[in-house]
């Protein structure tokens, strides 16, 4: 199995640097303000893959930050059954 899983990773990578062999010619990204850009075709998809995996990781720290506290407050020992409740106020 575990060959079959480094097989599987080596065909993925060798089809992605063909891919981005052929995908070399100059593009350019327009900006406002006469501002812009301009870079290998790959270079701009990876920009832009590694930006939407940058968002995406931000977009989970807070939910994971709130389980993380959560699961915390969970494993807090509780009160032993024996004990007298706490006074109210």
């Amino acid at each position: 199995m575990r060959l079959l899983t480094w097989a599987i990773r080596l065909i993925l990578f060798l089809f992605l640097v063909a891919l981005a062999a052929k995908n070399v010619e100059p593009v350019t990204l327009r900006f406002y303000f006469d501002r812009a850009l301009q870079a290998p075709l790959v270079v701009m998809l990876f920009a832009a893959f590694a930006l939407g995996a940058l968002f995406g990781m931000a977009a989970l720290v807070r939910p994971l930050l709130r389980q993380r506290r959560e699961i915390t407050l969970l494993r807090k020992p509780s009160l032993p059954p024996d004990a007298p409740p706490a006074p109210s106020l």
